[in-house]
This record gives C-alpha cells, sequence and structure tokens, in this order.
C-alpha cells in the first residue's frame, strides 16, 4: 500500500505536527499547545527558527528574555490550564538550552506538561567541536543537552529527520497521560533540522487529547471504603490533583456528604473555595491551626492528588494518631502508595464518584463536624487579626496579604513562588474560584513568580494576575517584566522588599545559627546596596510606584488596576516578622557538634521532635 507523503525538513515536519495536536475545552476545540517560546540561536534559528515562521499564524512564537524564565511562563501556562494545554520551549545550543535545566526540573516535580526543543551538536560530527559544545573526553556522543536526562519524564536526542515520527508519538503519550505527565525533552542536532524527510502525510493529521479518567481497582477500591467507614475521625488532603483532573465539585459534593473536613495542599488550594465551611484551609509546615489540630487527631487521611511531601506531613510527624490509616487517591501508583497507604490508583474524579457509590449511608459523626467547625471559626479570627490593616513603620507579609486582598478580592489570581511569602499565602490568602491559588511550591524555585504570572495571563488572559514575590526573588529574575510589557499581558506586581533572604534568615536562626548572608546587611560588603526598585521596573516599561505604608499600597493597588499595562508595586516590610499561628514541625537537620550554645540547644530540641516521626 502506497502512502502519500510530504517532503519537509525535519524541522518544519516538528512545527507542522504541534499545529494538529488539539483538545476539547468546554465542547470547544481548540489548539493543545497554546505557543512555543524562543531564544534563537546558532543552533536553532536556521531550522526550527524558520520553520516556526512558516505556522506562526497557527501557532504562535513568543519572544522572551530568559530561558529558564520562558520555560517558567510555559510551565505556568500548563497549570493555570490544569495541564488541559500546554506550550513548548526552544534555544540554542549551549547555555541557552542548560538555562532551562531548573524550569525542567521544576516541571518534572510538579508533574507538569513542558516541551523542550534546544538545538544540539552536529549528529554529522564534521564541524566538530561547533561553538558552544560541551565536549566529554571519554563519550563522544554526549552533549550538553545530557543535562535533562534526570529532569525529563521523556528524553530524545533526533539524529535522523525520520526519528521524529515515534519521538513525537511518545512525546504526546507522556505530555497528555494524568501519571507519566511532566517534562518531555527532544534534543535537535542542528544539521538534521534543517535536513528533509518524506514524511507520511497521516503524521499530520488532526488529533484529539482528552484526558484520560482511569477507574480504581474494584478490590483497592473495596479496601479503601471498608477503611473508611470504620474510621471516627477522616479528614481529606486535596492536592493539585483535584484541579487537574478538574474534580473540585465531585470534592465538594463528597465531603458535604460525608461531612468530611478539607485541608489543602499548596498544589490543591483552591479546591475547595475559602468560605466553605468545610474548608479548614492550609495543612502542614505552613497549615493553618484548624487543619493541622484536625490532622494531629485524625486516624484517616484521604490523600487525593497529593505527593504528601514533607511540607504536606510535617515531616512525616504531623498525623499522631496511633491507629492511622492513609487512602492514595492517586493515578500514580508511585504516589498512590506512599507513606504506606493503601493505594486507589484512579483518576480523582472518577475515583471519588466510585468511592462515593461504595460508602452507602455511611458519614462521619456531628461531634468531628463541630470540632472542625470550631477549629476552623478560631482560625478565621487567628488570620483575620494578622492580615488587619497596620500603621507600622515596616509591616508584615501578612499585613501586605491583607492589603492586597481588601484592595482585589478573591476573585484575582495569587502568584507566588518561593521564600516566606508562600507559607503566609498559604494560612492566610482566600482563595476564590479553582486555579486562583497559583504557587510553585513543589520546587520552591526563586525567580518564578514574575514569569509565572505572565504564563497565567496568556492562559487566563481575563483573570486578574497578581504577582507577589519578594526581593531577592526580584533580582534573580525579574526580565519577563519587560515580555508582559510587550505583549500586553497586564500584571500588578508586588515586591516587598525586605533588603535579603529573609525567609532563610529566620530559619537560620531558628536552627541556633548566627544571622549570616541571607540578609544585605549581614553578608560581607563594602556598601549596603541601596537598589531603587520603582525606577529599575519603570526601565522595563512598567507603571510603577512605590507604598510607604498599608494605606498606600492598598490605594496603589486599586489604581493599579485602571492601569494599561503591567504594574510594579514596591513596599518596604519587616524581614523578622512572620504569623506564629498554625504551622508544624518541619525536618531540617541541625549541626550534632557546634561551638554555638544556640546550636546546642536546637540540637537537643531537634531530637526530641524527630521523636514524632514516623517511618
Amino acid at each position: 500500500m502506497t502512502q502519500e507523503t510530504i517532503r519537509l525538513t525535519m524541522a518544519q515536519a516538528l512545527a507542522r505536527f504541534l499545529t494538529r495536536q488539539k483538545t476539547v475545552i468546554d465542547g470547544v476545540t481548540v489548539p493543545l499547545f497554546g505557543g512555543v517560546f524562543a531564544i534563537f540561536g546558532h543552533g536553532n534559528v536556521a531550522g526550527f527558527g524558520e520553520a516556526l515562521y512558516q505556522v506562526r499564524d497557527e501557532l504562535p512564537t513568543y519572544r522572551a528574555h530568559n530561558e529558564q524564565a520562558m520555560a517558567h511562563a510555559a510551565i505556568a501556562y500548563a497549570k493555570a490550564s490544569f495541564r488541559r494545554r500546554m506550550m513548548a520551549v526552544t534555544s540554542s545550543i549551549g547555555p541557552g538550552a542548560t538555562n532551562m535545566v531548573t524550569a525542567a526540573a521544576l516541571a518534572h516535580v510538579n508533574r507538569l506538561p513542558l516541551l523542550i526543543l534546544p538545538g544540539d551538536v552536529f549528529a554529522s560530527r564534521a564541524p566538530d567541536p561547533v561553538l558552544q559544545q560541551v565536549e566529554d573526553f571519554g563519550d563522544g556522543t554526549v552533549s550538553a543537552n545530557d543535562a535533562f536526562r534526570p529532569v525529563s519524564r521523556y528524553f530524545d536526542r533526533i539524529t535522523r529527520p525520520e526519528q521524529l515520527i515515534p519521538a513525537l508519538r511518545r512525546a504526546m503519550q507522556v505530555l497528555t497521560d494524568p501519571a507519566e505527565c511532566g517534562p518531555v525533552t527532544l534534543a535537535l542536532c542542528q544539521d538534521v533540522q534543517a535536513e528533509a524527510f518524506d514524511y507520511p502525510e497521516s503524521f499530520f493529521a488532526d488529533r484529539i487529547w482528552l484526558p484520560r479518567r482511569p477507574e480504581p481497582d474494584h478490590g483497592e477500591l473495596h479496601e479503601a471504603a471498608a477503611a473508611l467507614k470504620q474510621s471516627r475521625k477522616p479528614v481529606i488532603v486535596a492536592g493539585g490533583g483535584v484541579l487537574y483532573s478538574e474534580a473540585t465539585a465531585a470534592l465538594r459534593d463528597f465531603a458535604e456528604k460525608r461531612g468530611i473536613p478539607v485541608m489543602e495542599t499548596q498544589a490543591g488550594k483552591s479546591s475547595l473555595p475559602h468560605d466553605h465551611p468545610l474548608n479548614m484551609g492550609a495543612v502542614g509546615v505552613t497549615g493553618s491551626s484548624a487543619a493541622n489540630l484536625l490532622a494531629a487527631q485524625a486516624d484517616l487521611v484521604l490523600a487525593i492528588g497529593t505527593r504528601l511531601q514533607d511540607f504536606t506531613t510535617g515531616s512525616r510527624a504531623l498525623f499522631q494518631a496511633a491507629e492511622l490509616t492513609i487512602v492514595g487517591l492517586n493515578t500514580q501508583p508511585f504516589d498512590a502508595g506512599k507513606h504506606a497507604a493503601l493505594p486507589l490508583v484512579a483518576d480523582a474524579r472518577a475515583g471519588l464518584a466510585q468511592l462515593d457509590a461504595h460508602l452507602g449511608g455511611w458519614n462521619t459523626s456531628e461531634a468531628w463536624e463541630q470540632t472542625a467547625r470550631r477549629a476552623r471559626a478560631e482560625w478565621l479570627d487567628a488570620a483575620r487579626a494578622v492580615t488587619a490593616p497596620s500603621n507600622a513603620e515596616l509591616p508584615s507579609d501578612a499585613q501586605v496579604i491583607g492589603a492586597v486582598h481588601r484592595a482585589r478580592g478573591s476573585a484575582a489570581t495569587l502568584v507566588c513562588a518561593a521564600g516566606g511569602l508562600p507559607g503566609e499565602l498559604h494560612k492566610l490568602w482566600p482563595a476564590g474560584k479553582p486555579g486562583s491559588y497559583h504557587l510553585e511550591y513543589g520546587y520552591s524555585t526563586m525567580g518564578y513568580e514574575i514569569a509565572g504570572g505572565l504564563g497565567v495571563k496568556l492562559a487566563r488572559p481575563g483573570d486578574d494576575v497578581v504577582v507577589l514575590l519578594g526581593d531577592g526573588s526580584y533580582l534573580m529574575m525579574n526580565s519577563e517584566i519587560a515580555t508582559s510589557v510587550m505583549l500586553g499581558a497586564k500584571l500588578t506586581i508586588v515586591v516587598l522588599d525586605n533588603r535579603g533572604f529573609a525567609c532563610i534568615n529566620r530559619l537560620q536562626q531558628a536552627t541556633g545559627g548566627a544571622a549570616f548572608n541571607n540578609l544585605l546587611k549581614d553578608a560581607r560588603h563594602e556598601v549596603l546596596p541601596e537598589i531603587d526598585f520603582v525606577k529599575h521596573a519603570a526601565a522595563m516599561g512598567a507603571m510603577a510606584r512605590k507604598a510607604g505604608s498599608i494605606a498606600e499600597l492598598e490605594a496603589m493597588l486599586k489604581e493599579a488596576q485602571a492601569d494599561a499595562r503591567t504594574s510594579v508595586i514596591v513596599i518596604d516590610t519587616d524581614p523578622m516578622v512572620t504569623t506564629e499561628a498554625g504551622g508544624t514541625w518541619w525536618d531540617v537537620a541541625v549541626p550534632e557538634v557546634s561551638e554555638r550554645a544556640e546550636v546546642q540547644a536546637a540540637r537537643e530540641d531537634y531530637e526530641k521532635a524527630l521523636k514524632a516521626q514516623r517511618r
């Protein structure tokens, strides 16, 4: 049988293939790939750059200012789209490629789809070594792109144009699979990008990718339902998988019907509206007093779509009941069985429906529900107190959060990533609709925030996107302010200037260490820098303001809503104040031997805390 073919370069075939991948959202067929972020160099401009130009009306190409940042933006796009849509990123060989390795790790940890297309060495090796080529003295097949291997769910190097066919098919399986989902790296040898091949026309047929919803195994389902029926004090931990499965309504209905309190991870926050009576708020190290009180008493934890990392479990010391059962409802068996859990391998929405059907008339006791409601009320009082308006010369992070919420409300989509703010936001931000709380805290990547805000805005252009970050993160990566202005993707960015890495400074001192090398004043210096963030942001085209108080910040946030382009508002904050209410222990190893009495005392406390840790 003769196949119809079309002669294209490998790069042209890749670009055309991406335009043919579709999905259906709310009954409308849309492109699966929202575009390609590209910074061109000699390793991709002639081949893939030319190919992207040919499809520019079907597959938009976005120019960024930093490779890591553009990959962060692409990841945020996928997260804001609940993994239903995604983006690709391309760079040249060398530093452009390795700049993206951190972003690949971020996507890997967070189970988020990202197609990474770096240029690579010449497959022919005729001109070796080319500019920016990394040479291994003992392995001629190695290139800089091998750094992507441990942080990619699937890695391939395209050394012949026909290899693209199986490679792209495998790539799409990984990018769209709820269990395997993560970054895919296809390293594109630069000579092969320009080589032609007779590709079968069937390779470019439209393909619609819909979310797979695996049903639970009958035996696992029976065991999970039996465990729930025997429990007296169950809780639900809602992770990011609830949002990615679009299971928020199913979670709400299940919790209400069964009377089970719900607590949220960083990735799962906004699974329930903040004002839902069964929403106990954040859980774990950065958790609310309500969630952590119930977690400590719980005899069963239904962990839905969560990796159960140390911040969620208080380093395995939060859940204290002697007879504790964990049921892991997750599409990924690796996650479903963590902490010796009873695995329930299934899609969150499908799994909740099946679990509900097996529970009959069972629900929790009125006494347990009342305990939850009282704990929630006490926590909300504490949260209101710390976020209330203040005349402090240097306000706390919590007071800034209160001002942002009063000015913009729960309808805003909040973006953050690293430092002290995620802990305060996890506890205190009143999230509204699903996905309105966008935190990258799986990899806790400083510098994600502004680029992430850009990705969210591209995915959800109608959202009021507010980015919160500290001066440390701002200085690490701020270039995509200029990109947001260029693309007309308006953000409101609030920079909390506490003059250093204040979160780690607090941790350093909490473990007995001296204040050293974190705040600018405690680092080696000849002169303390006086950084004018307002002028810096304005120089990149943003509207920029400096708030001298919480009241001014609130007023400026309201003014910024009318700005035509990205706004940056700077406010000085206290580096030492953090919310004392809520929270739980986190395992940060303290030196066994030290000359400092403070470290010795911290070590003694640490050894006591270790005794509560489950193995």
